[in-house]
This record gives C-alpha cells, structure tokens and sequence, in this order.
C-alpha cells in the first residue's frame, strides 16, 4: 500500500482509494477475505506518512448476496469511504467457477455460462446488500477475446436496469490498463437507461498499474456524456 501511495504522488494523482477483496468463496488461492483489522491499520499507517494525499478506505465484497453475515461483519468493523459489490463467480452445472477460469474448461458453453454470470449479478443487484458501487459488470470479457458486447445486450440491460433502479454507481474498470470493463456501448446504455453516475479505477493489484488506463477510460466516460465533480475523488455524473 505504501508503494502505491507513492506511485499515486509520483502521477500527480489527487488521492488514491485501496478497496481490498472480501471474498468468501475460494476457487483458486488468491482469492481472500480481507483481515479488515490488518488492513484499517493499515490505512491509517499511510495516511499518517503521506499527509498530501488523499487515501480512502474500501472493500469489494464478493457475492455479497450469498455471505450475508460475512458481509456485514466486515462492514461493521469502522465507515468505509468505498463498498463495491461484484460477482467473480458462477455455479455451473452445480459446479462453482470463478469467470476468469472460463475458457480453461474443456467443453464449456463459454455463452451460457457467461448468461449465467449476468443473472448472478443481477441477483446480487437485487439482493438488498448494501454497497454502493457496481464493480466490473462484465468481468468475463476480461478473459475471453470473443466477447462481444452485442451478444449479451439483453442481459447486460437487464443489469443496468436493476442499477439504475436500486441507485447504483457504475464502475469503468481499466483492467490494469489492458481492456475497459465495460466499453463505450454499455456506458451509453447506462444513460440511456437513467444511470446517474460513473466512477472508474485501475483495479492496479500492484504499484506499477496504479491509475493506468485512466486517460482512455476518461475520455470514454466524457464522449457519453458524464462529467467530473469540482472534488477529483467524487463519482461522475451525467
């Protein structure tokens, strides 16, 4: 974290929001549950040592829908400046699989399990959990070069309706500067469906790739007609 509050000064960034994974399924070995404690010190370490930056608590809760004690465990521990709700995983055929794992499966209907993920966010929309910001809508695209947006309107819709309905925020995530999640055509179905604001993020996982991408995703959210707040750490709104 120290190391990329100083990237984040070395960029001239005005602040920079560490929103640690709170994941309660285990699929693969890197996905965890944040020691919320650890990580609040943690915080508060950084911003006592870099006072010129803006440093904003967070957490990504996964599935939230499916852990709800979990959750609000994990929220119970102090205010958080950031909650972010997504989805990295879907049963299929009665088997749990996280989306990045997609393509690796031998005889997998990429299509349907990918349909099957957007109802899985959908559910979480609709879940009653409470976290302001839906985070990567369409993380499957990250990991599947056939992806097409146009093949999953409908569902994709579907999701945005339920955001819009339950007053949502959208994240534009730059993949580490490698792809947007989502693209231009969805953020334009966001407004025309009512979304009110965007935020995005580098979703870095390391100093190196913190805020990359974060030139294209501007331009991006601006040609769809959003505007940034006077304070640099506030969402974008239409």
């Amino acid at each position: 974290m120290e190391k990329s509050c100083e990237r984040a000064i070395e960029l001239g960034l005005p602040a920079i929001a560490f929103t640690d994974h709170a994941d309660f399924v285990k699929v693969h070995s890197d996905q965890h549950s944040v020691d919320i404690a650890g990580y609040l010190d943690a915080v508060e370490r950084c911003r006592a040592r870099f006072t010129g930056l803006r440093i904003l608590s967070g957490v990504e809760l996964g599935e939230p829908h499916w852990f709800p004690d979990e959750t609000a465990a994990v929220l119970a521990a102090a205010p958080l400046d950031n909650v972010l709700g997504s989805v990295h995983c879907v049963k299929v055929d009665g088997e749990l699989i996280d989306a990045s794992q997609f393509g690796d499966r031998e005889g997998l209907d990429v299509a349907a399990a990918t349909r099957a993920y957007y109802r899985e966010v959908l559910a979480m929309l609709e879940g009653g959990q409470p976290f302001e910001v839906l985070a990567h809508l369409d993380y499957p695209k990250r990991y599947w070069t056939a992806y097409r947006e146009k093949d999953y309107e409908e569902e994709i819709r579907d999701v945005l309706k339920a955001a819009v309905r339950t007053g949502r925020v959208m994240e534009v995530n730059t993949t580490r500067g490698d792809r947007l999640c989502p693209d231009l055509s969805v953020v334009r179905w966001w407004r025309e469906l009512g979304g009110q604001a965007v935020q995005y993020g580098s979703d870095a996982h390391s100093p190196d790739k913190v805020a990359e991408g974060f030139r294209v995703a501007t331009e991006m959210v601006e040609s769809a007609g959003f505007k940034p707040a006077r304070d640099p750490v506030s969402v974008w709104r239409r």
